[in-house]
């Protein structure tokens, strides 16, 4: 199974650190952010790695080069200066993911969940989302469970999505190139009963802002 780091964002919320490097390559405990990616991904025994690429692409592109050293070989999606949103990212990478089901990583995540674990959608599903339980600074979450399918919910039932999945091609059937979010490709997907999802209680942090930042530090040098 192929894998997509999704690493074009500009990562406003982490200015000024973000003025000077992309977020991907922000440090944490002395380790650029995504290079725990990578290195969990080659664990799971995932050789093949696409990363898109928008502001500040080619520091990305310099300090991973082919992603030998992490024992994976990068492929990049370059989306040009300005980024496309995570549905157009990906749609776009679709010719360098093949036409199996693939993972995808948000780049400005950290978590100990095992991407060995994922299922291959050979049950039907177009996709299969990993959910965590909702951090403070997302107060009702993104959608909930029924058994293993995910719905939509107006209770307090709800979950975050992890930013971490696997997807098939066919979920992104009828889109078209350019700039276009995620949600809406979900929204359709839970109308067609063909999302799926599992909760994850481990470790899971959404680095989006200085102080979170500063949160993991402290946990993983501690």
């Amino acid at each position: 199974m192929k894998a997509m780091v999704l690493a074009a964002g500009r990562g406003e919320r982490m200015r000024p650190i973000t003025d000077r490097i992309p977020k991907p390559l922000v440090p944490v405990a002395g380790k650029p952010l995504i290079v725990y990616h990578l290195e969990a991904l080659a664990r799971a025994g995932v050789r093949d790695v696409v990363i898109n690429l928008a502001y500040r692409g080619a520091q990305i592109r310099e300090a991973l080069d082919d992603g030998s050293r992490y024992g994976v070989r990068i492929s990049y999606s370059d989306e040009g200066p300005d980024p496309i949103e995570t549905g157009g990212g990906i749609f776009k990478a679709l010719p360098l993911l093949g036409a199996q089901p693939f993972i995808v990583v948000n780049g400005d995540v950290w978590t100990d969940f095992d991407v060995a674990t994922l299922p291959r959608l050979d049950g039907g599903a177009h996709a299969h989302l990993v959910m965590v339980p909702n951090p403070p600074h997302v107060a009702r979450g993104d959608f909930a469970l029924d058994g293993d399918a995910i719905i939509e919910s107006d209770k307090d039932d709800r979950f975050t999505y992890s930013g971490i999945g696997v997807f098939s091609p066919e979920f992104f059937h009828d889109c078209q190139p350019g700039k276009f979010p995620l949600r809406p490709l979900l929204i359709r997907a839970i109308a067609a009963r063909k999302l799926e999802g599992q909760v994850y209680r481990g470790m899971w942090l959404d680095i989006g802002t200085p102080e979170r930042l500063a949160e993991l530090e402290a946990s993983l040098r501690g």
